[in-house]
Parts: C-alpha cells; structure tokens; sequence
C-alpha cells in the first residue's frame, strides 16, 4: 500500500503504491502521518483493518485474548471492514514483519499489548523499527504521566512508556493515563481490555470509514447442516457481494444452527435472507 521513505530528519514522504501514479505526500511535525493518512483514507470506497495481538501471554494460553472480538465488533459497527487478525510473539523481528506485511495490505492496522514499562514491552521499538523512524521520549506524555505520578517516583522503567516515534499522535488513555499512539496507518494500543477499549474511543471518531455491514441472523432450527449445504452454497454463488455462512451449535442436547447473511446493500440482503428462509421452510416440511 505504500513505503515510508525518510529525506530528512523530521520529513518523511508517505509512497502510496496503489496510485496509478506515485504521489509523493509531505508530512513534518507540524503534519503527523496519521493525520496525512486519514485524508487519503477517507477518499477510499470502502475501508479495511486488520488487528495484531503482541504478547507471548497470548500466545502460551496464560490470557485469553478479548480484544479482538471487541475490535471487530466496533470497526463493523462503523463501516470499517476487519480482513485479518494476527498474534506474535514478543520478538521484535516477529513484531516488525507483522507490521509491514499488514500496514501495507490495509487502510488500518491496531495492534494491542506491549506498551507497558517492562523490559518485554518492546511494541513502541518495533513499530519505529517497521517505519524507519526515530524513538525517544516524548514530552507530552511525560506531562501526562506526572498527572498521576509523583516526579519522584517517575523512574526509568515508567518513563519507557513516554518513548514514542516520532511523527506519531498520541491516543488518549482515560483510564490509566499513558497513552498509544498513531503514526501512518498503525494505531497502537495497551493489550488490557478496559485500556484498549478507551483508546478505541479516542481514535475511533477519528477514523475514516465506509458503509456499515447489515447483519441479519437466521435460526435453521434443528436442520443439519448437510441437509441445507447445497442450496444455501447456490444462494451464496448468486450473492457473491454478500457474506454467508453457516454456523452450527450444539445445546440442550441437539444441534442449533443459525444462518448469518452480512454486507452492506440492505436490499440484496433482504433478498437474500428471503431466500435462505424460504429454503428452509421448504427443507423442514419434507422432514416433517
């Protein structure tokens, strides 16, 4: 999607491989590339994200990971459509080649975890590392910080948090006070729930975004999947812009199944959906 190319310390210039014609777009200090990047972004026809998860405890089954499911409802709720979701470990190498493989393909990539004062906490180095820029403490959010903290007990491991590469905005934290950040396309934010969730909030109405998918949920009953599979795979083939799918589960001692119809033309959908119950009325009769 596009490289980050440095021509002179606090001047960057954004490639967008993409364009028929490569543009050249300026940004300074004065500029961020976030917002530079959201301009481009909100002339896009729809708008896609994809989530990186950072964090070994993830990884080892130690947390159980809520974020995502958290993000992917949110971005779906404001027309931003989530294509992937990823989860490496705390090595920087790892970290890096997640970025640049995922900032390239979206228009959005929110990773999570990896911004606290620990030494494992190494997300604000790799993230300058996939970017090429520079990392230092940022000012701001040593202001910040000492909102909360006492200058005497504001110590070297706390003051990893201000490290922030530079060109980037910072993202609001309500809850704890250190803050992401955002820089080009990449939102970084904390891996705690609570954290991520009112950094969400920061940045999400500052998003450029697309049309809301259109979710409609269809109970097929106590109909196995195998006796609907070949006709909702033809409804499916007919409705190529829509996305359906079945999802089977099992309770109370039998099989529940439920039908999902997603996109965003409300009367393809609606058709669509007609077709699904109809074929299902259809299908239930001849078992009964």
């Amino acid at each position: 999607m596009f490289t980050l190319m440095a021509f002179a310390p606090g001047l960057y210039h954004l490639v967008l491989a993409h364009d028929p014609i490569e543009k050249l777009c300026p940004f300074s200090e004065d500029q961020p590339l976030a917002r530079v990047w959201g301009e481009i972004v909100t002339q896009a026809a729809s708008v896609t994200a994809a989530v990186l998860i950072i964090g070994d405890e993830i990884l080892s089954g130690r947390t159980k990971d809520q974020n995502i499911s958290y993000i992917a409802d949110y971005l779906s709720k404001i027309g931003i459509d989530l294509h992937e979701a990823r989860v490496v470990p705390d090595v920087t190498a790892e970290i890096v080649a997640a970025v640049n493989a995922l900032r390239q393909r979206y228009d959005y990539l929110f990773t999570t975890g990896g911004i606290g004062p620990t030494h494992d906490d190494i997300t604000a180095d790799a993230i300058a590392a996939a970017l090429g820029v520079e990392l230092s403490e940022d000012p701001r959010v040593i202001k910040l910080l000492l909102e909360r903290i006492k200058p005497e007990d504001l110590n070297e491991a706390r003051r990893r948090m201000a490290r922030i590469p530079h060109g980037a905005e910072l993202v609001q934290n309500r809850i704890s006070i250190a803050p992401g950040f955002w820089i080009a396309n990449v939102i970084v934010m904390a891996g705690v729930p609570a954290v991520m969730q009112a950094m969400l909030d920061d940045v999400g109405p500052k998003l450029a975004t697309g049309t809301p998918v259109i979710v409609e949920t269809i109970a097929a009953g106590r109909l196995p999947e195998g006796a609907y599979a070949a006709p909702l795979g033809e409804i499916a083939a007919a409705n190529p812009e829509l996305s359906i799918g079945s999802y089977p589960a099992y309770r109370d001692g039998g099989f529940h199944n439920e039908i999902v119809v997603r996109g965003k033309d409300k009367t393809k959908l609606a058709s669509a959906a007609a077709a699904i119950i109809s074929m299902l009325t259809e299908l239930a009769k001849a078992r009964a």
